[in-house]
């Protein structure tokens, strides 16, 4: 993808915070707050995050 700012590692770590917090509505506390784990799920998966290309941040390694 050529506009991809989101490198492997960041992308990985995205994903799984982003499912640990969506599991957070069916157990645990069992709040809506959970839900905001689509943003970082969302993002790992596409590999582009909006507030990187706002503050230049690129975590891909490529130049």
């Amino acid at each position: 993808m050529a506009n991809a700012n989101i490198g492997n590692a960041d992308r990985i770590a995205r994903i799984i915070l982003g499912v640990v917090l969506i599991a957070l509505v069916f157990v645990g506390p069992k709040t809506a707050w959970g839900w905001i784990g689509l943003v970082p799920l969302l993002t790992g998966l596409v590999r582009w995050c909006p507030l990187y290309r706002l503050i230049g941040v690129n975590t891909c390694g490529k130049a």
